[in-house]
């Protein structure tokens, strides 16, 4: 731990920003119940009204450190005004970044990683005491699910992070480097997380983790359990009507995971399910530990126990050596699956990764060219499956209010978003809705009640 001098104060608001996956959102909702529990700081929505500022980062996309301190930029100037503020860097930014960002930004008082967070109000505590600046980045074998408090609702759909880290080391991800190895949660902390939801008012629970289908934890009757038991476990909750989960990785879609979207009624069908590329010599210099075949093969399966299922993935165009044939492969196997949605990216080395070490051999014009052509495709199949949606009667979890006065908005059990005429008394109800238009990212509907 660094410590220098810096400035103290009192607080009362805390404004959180927070970049990337679900996961950050997760962590980011656990840091402010802490902050809420240790010192009553309320959330605020702009950075100039907060006592604390914290940044959420992530540093999977290209030039995710240069975007961070782009915006602590914006912070100091908030804290040349008052100097009181305590600004906080986190996340995987944080862990991979460390002192430099101290070093190059003397006003953050606070550097910690992802596996550290549940610190916060220990060190928020020693930066009034003592004016100090700290650096907390170790990896402690999630020790953080210990110290933090009672999860709240924050709403009708709950987060619960049941696994950290990644084992897999594809070398274009950081992941393995900022969130360390992956490491489970036991059984009994998991469904008591639930639980703590459901009481507070959740009705839909999303099971979060970077590989979140090689959960390998201790169960409740201490032998270890596989994801695919504890959704079934998780299932079985009072009060839940819907459960979904992310992200996953091919190599550890069992048989029984895609058996279990047949037969468990709250398990939603839809399914993130990464590939990256459709090439097989591509996938073994990723080190993915899958080829286009076994993908395939579970796809299949997927489909014969859940016929319904929408699927989305990830690719990357443009990885170091990707030949016009490779590329092609790519596309041949969007064509054969055929998505619901898809998230395209050109390749970026990240520091760090092996795969910087290669020559980016690939030109950017052509990088580009690729990922217009994919874009093109993956937007013509996620036109073709809202389409589809005309005239079907689906049953939709109303969320909230829509920006349109008197419109509600909410999703269908293949996680698509329907605008339609309704009643703030429906949120967190499954309702009934008609669908009679499709739009880029959305469906409109009407409500059908009951006696219809």
């Amino acid at each position: 731990m660094k410590t220098t001098e810096t400035t103290s104060g009192n607080i009362d608001t805390l404004f959180i920003k927070t970049y990337g996956c679900q996961m950050n959102e997760y962590d980011s909702s656990r840091m402010a119940d802490m902050m809420k529990e240790a010192y009553g700081l309320k959330l605020v929505a702009s950075p100039a009204d907060a006592d604390v500022i914290l940044m959420n980062t992530c540093s999977v996309r290209e030039k995710a450190e240069e975007k961070v301190y782009s915006e602590l930029g914006r912070y100091k100037k908030l804290k040349d005004k008052r100097p009181d503020m305590i600004i906080g860097v986190g996340g995987c930014v944080g862990q991979q970044e460390g002192e430099r960002i101290q070093k190059r930004a003397p006003y953050v008082d606070i550097v910690f990683g992802p596996q550290t967070y549940h610190r916060l109000p220990d060190m928020v505590k020693q930066i009034r005491r003592q004016r100090v600046k700290l650096t907390e980045i170790d990896m402690p074998e999630i020790e953080k699910f210990d110290h933090l408090p009672k999860a709240e609702s924050h709403g009708i759909s709950g987060f619960v992070t049941i696994m950290e880290g990644c084992d897999k080391f594809c070398t274009f991800c950081v992941v393995p480097y900022t969130r360390g190895p992956e490491l489970s949660r036991p059984v009994d902390d998991i469904l008591a997380e639930c639980q703590q939801l459901l009481a507070g008012g959740a009705v839909e629970l999303s099971l979060l983790g970077q590989n979140v289908n090689g959960y390998r934890g201790t169960g409740l009757d201490g032998e270890e359990w596989d994801f695919t038991m504890l959704l079934y476990a998780v299932a079985e909750l009072e009060g839940l009507k819907r459960l979904r989960f992310t992200t996953s990785h091919p190599m550890e879609m069992t048989d029984e995971l895609c058996i279990a979207f047949g037969e468990i009624p709250q398990l939603m069908p839809y399914l993130h399910l990464p590939v990256q590329s459709g090439s097989d010599a591509l996938l073994k210099a990723m080190h993915r530990g899958h080829d286009g075949d076994s993908y395939y093969r579970r796809i299949d399966l997927l489909r014969q126990h859940c016929p319904d299922i929408a699927l989305s993935s990830d690719f990357i165009v443009g990885y170091p050596g990707e030949s016009d044939m490779d590329f092609e492969a790519t596309m041949e196997l969007v064509r054969r699956v055929d998505y619901d949605s898809a998230y395209c990216f050109k390749y970026s080395p990240r520091p760090g990764t092996p795969a910087a070490k290669a020559e980016d051999n690939v030109p950017e014009a052509v990088k580009d060219e690729r990922l217009q052509r994919l874009l093109s495709l993956t937007r013509e199949q996620t036109g073709d499956a809202m389409q589809r949606q005309i005239g079907r009667r689906l049953d939709v979890l109303v969320e909230k209010e829509s920006r349109t006065e008197g419109d509600m908005q909410g999703r269908t059990p293949d996680f698509k978003i329907v605008h339609f005429r309704g009643n703030p008394r429906q949120i967190g109800q499954v309702m009934p809705v008609h669908i009679t238009e499709a739009y880029g990212q959305s469906l409109r509907g009407e409500l059908i009640l009951a006696g219809e």
